[in-house]
This record gives C-alpha cells, sequence and structure tokens, in this order.
C-alpha cells in the first residue's frame, strides 16, 4: 500500500468499498473469486487496497479486538505495533502520574500508543520517519475521533524540552531479522535515553531480552507479558520511575485484563532443594525480571537446580506469577523408559516442556509414540516436564493443577 491508496480509502467512495469488502470472504480459497467480483463494479487499486486492509484488520484483532475494524495497517506497522492492552496499561501509568500531559513520541509507528494515551487524557505528538506510516496513524487518530497530532521528522532532531514527558519504541528490526543489542536499535538506545534526559519524565519501550547491565541507572525496568507471553519492557525514566529498579507486570488477557505486579522484596537466591510435590513455572515476566526468588517465597519452595527457574514446593498456593504442576513422578530421562510408563498410564494427550534441556521436543514426541498427533491411544492426559539437576536429565510426569 502506498498514500495514494489509503487516502482512495478514506474518501466517501473508498469507505463503501471497504465496507463491502469487509462482508465479502477475504479467506485464501476465496480471495481471487471476491476480487473478481468487486473489481468489476469498483477501481481495482481500490478494491485491491480494500481487500489488503481487510486482511490485515482480521489479523490486527489478536493485538486490537473489535477496534482493529476501524483501524488502518500496514504489515511492518501491524507487525510492530503495541498490543492495546499493554499500551493502555501503559498509558494508564502516564495519566496517573503525569495528568494532563503534553508527550512527544519519538518513532510513533501506526500511533498504538497515540490512541491509548489521547484516551487517557493526554495530548502530544507523535514523530515517524516514514510518510505513509505518518498517514496512517494519523488515520488511526481520526477514526476514533481523538486530539493527538502526528507528522512526519526525524526523531532523533526533535527538541523533546517543551514536552513535559517523552515516550520511544526504538526499530528492533532490520531486512534481516530482530535486532538484540540495543546499541544497534535504529536510533541506538543511547541515542534515544540522551533525548529522554532532557524532559523531565520519560519511557522508552525495548525487548524483553535486554541485558539487566544495558539498563541505566535510576529507570526502573518492567518487564510486561499478556497471558504468559513475554512482551517487552518498559523503561521508566524520572517522574515516571517508581522505587524499584525493576518489576514483573502481567496482564491476564487482551480483554479486560486482570493485572499483577512482583517486585524485588529483598529475598536471597532460593534454596535449593529435592523435588516436592509441587512444580511451579514461573511466568516469563518474573524469570527475565530477576524475580524468581520473590515466586519461591510465596509458594514456601525452592530450586532444584540452581541454575534453573523451575520451583519447586510441598505446598500449593496459587499465585499467577506461576504456573503449578502436581508431580506425579520423577525418573531419569529416558525414552525407552517414558514410553513405556506413558503407555502403561493410557496417557492420550501429551503436553511437552523443558528447561534446562537440549533435547528437541517433536523429536521426542514422536520417539515417544506421539508423532505429529497430539492425541494418543489412552484417555489420560499428562504434562512431561525435561529438565536436569546438575548434570543429571530428569524427566517429571506431573499434571496442571487448576486454578479454583
Amino acid at each position: 500500500m502506498d498514500i495514494a491508496s489509503l487516502q482512495s480509502l478514506l474518501t466517501i467512495s473508498g469507505q463503501a468499498v471497504l465496507a463491502e469488502a469487509a462482508d465479502a470472504d477475504v479467506s485464501e480459497d476465496n480471495l481471487l473469486a471476491t476480487s473478481s467480483r468487486l473489481r468489476k463494479r469498483h477501481d481495482p487499486a481500490l478494491v485491491s487496497a480494500a481487500l489488503t486492509q481487510v486482511r490485515l484488520r482480521q489479523r490486527a484483532r489478536v493485538k486490537f479486538g473489535a477496534d482493529a475494524d476501524r483501524m488502518y495497517f500496514t504489515p511492518a506497522g501491524l507487525e510492530q505495533a503495541t498490543r492495546a492492552s499493554v499500551a493502555a496499561y501503559r498509558a494508564e501509568r502516564f495519566a496517573d502520574r503525569l495528568p494532563g500531559a503534553r508527550v512527544l513520541e519519538m518513532g510513533c509507528g501506526i500511533g498504538a500508543d497515540l490512541i491509548a494515551r489521547a484516551r487517557a487524557g493526554l495530548s502530544g505528538e507523535g514523530v515517524d520517519l516514514d510518510p505513509l506510516t505518518v498517514e496512517v496513524a494519523r488515520a488511526n487518530v481520526t477514526a476514533f475521533g481523538l486530539n493527538a497530532a502526528v507528522r512526519v521528522g526525524d526523531a532523533t532532531e526533535e527538541d523533546p524540552s517543551g514536552f513535559d514527558a517523552f515516550f520511544a519504541d526504538p526499530g528492533r528490526r532490520t531486512a534481516r531479522g530482530r535486532v538484540f543489542d540495543p546499541r544497534s536499535y535504529e536510533p541506538p538506545l543511547d541515542v534515544v535515553l540522551g533525548m529522554a534526559h532532557r524532559v523531565p519524565a520519560a519511557c522508552v519501550k525495548v525487548a524483553p531480552g535486554i541485558p539487566h547491565e544495558a539498563v541505566p541507572a535510576h529507570a526502573e525496568a518492567e518487564w510486561v507479558s499478556v497471558n504468559g507471553d513475554v512482551k517487552e519492557v518498559a523503561l521508566w525514566l524520572g517522574e515516571l520511575a517508581g522505587d524499584v529498579d525493576r518489576r514483573a507486570t502481567l496482564l491476564s488477557s487482551d480483554t479486560d485484563p486482570q493485572v499483577w505486579t512482583l517486585t524485588p522484596q529483598g529475598l536471597d537466591v532460593p534454596d535449593v532443594r529435592a523435588w516436592g510435590r509441587y512444580l511451579y513455572e514461573p511466568d516469563g515476566a518474573v524469570i527475565r525480571a530477576h524475580l524468581v526468588g520473590e515466586v519461591a517465597g510465596l509458594v514456601d519452595g525452592g530450586l532444584a537446580d540452581p541454575h534453573i527457574a523451575y520451583i519447586t514446593s510441598d505446598e500449593l498456593r496459587p499465585t499467577p506469577f506461576a504456573a503449578a504442576y502436581e508431580i506425579e513422578d520423577v525418573m531419569p530421562f529416558s525414552v525407552k523408559r517414558l514410553r513405556a510408563e506413558l503407555r502403561r498410564r493410557e496417557v492420550g494427550v501429551l503436553t511437552v516442556k523443558k528447561r534446562g534441556s537440549a533435547v528437541d521436543v517433536d523429536r521426542l514426541r514422536r520417539d515417544l509414540g506421539f508423532g505429529g498427533r497430539r492425541t494418543g491411544r489412552g484417555a489420560n492426559e499428562l504434562t512431561l516436564v525435561v529438565t536436569r539437576v546438575a548434570r543429571d536429565p530428569v524427566a517429571l510426569l506431573t499434571r496442571p493443577v487448576r486454578a479454583a
């Protein structure tokens, strides 16, 4: 899609074609037939643009829910956009600590964070280097009737000092794929942080794998997960930083999520102990934030291996910060023995998890007789956890403990 295609969709006739395309079958099998039918009555270029948007909107529902059906996207913009639940959570922090603030956003993309902050009552400007992306962001802000300006510009040349706060989401993708080194962000993280220090408050979004030593002094690093999947880290600076250096925040879902936050409690490294009755698998945000010890304290547990983030305990203490499994058996890892044991237990549905093990999960499933199927011959369900204690590979036969 180019700017002309987007602008054509924003006209009255473009909106009519878009609405008609939204009601059509745009699945892969029927896309050609739908396109041919619409092109008989509408401009082919307009039909192509409309069908592209409808398919992107369908993909976007995972991130934006019902809002996706009113928004505009580019493939790259959708992939890199903050999901709506995370943007709304972050905007709430801006609004709570800086009510009415004007925020300059560097690299605003398709406007997901602009929309969330505007809904929270914050004004400001978004700047992006790509003219098409700016047009898409403007269309999205307009679609919701919100107050936010968007313009083309090199954000590194902007002066943020006239704003109350600064937000940045530096690019972490190139033509070769994801970028993990903060020095290779576009622009580099140190450049972004240099701008952030020129305003009273700032937030910088970075990748979940950022090394702890790359987090600037006096910043608060917040690892955020949604439904158990780690999405990002927010570096909070100045008046937006809290009184801790790090936290793990869990959103239960994308729709009306419950929010839980874990912060350091000054606990020591968890004790190492033998396997108990329960296995706890901490949320990825907890692990990334180095808060496994805090979860171990919550469940009165310890680690079976000091280098692997599996907690074990004899106590069942439900917590949102870790999934609990009841351990039925612990045995040395052996494919032959496991295959026999699964058959004896008449396991039909097998979930395989691993941590601290080099085992190939897909190959292991095949070796255990499950192949490409999820369901085996039996009627029982089991979770197999493959890990190690010291140098010894271990297999745990477990069942998930369902939340009450």
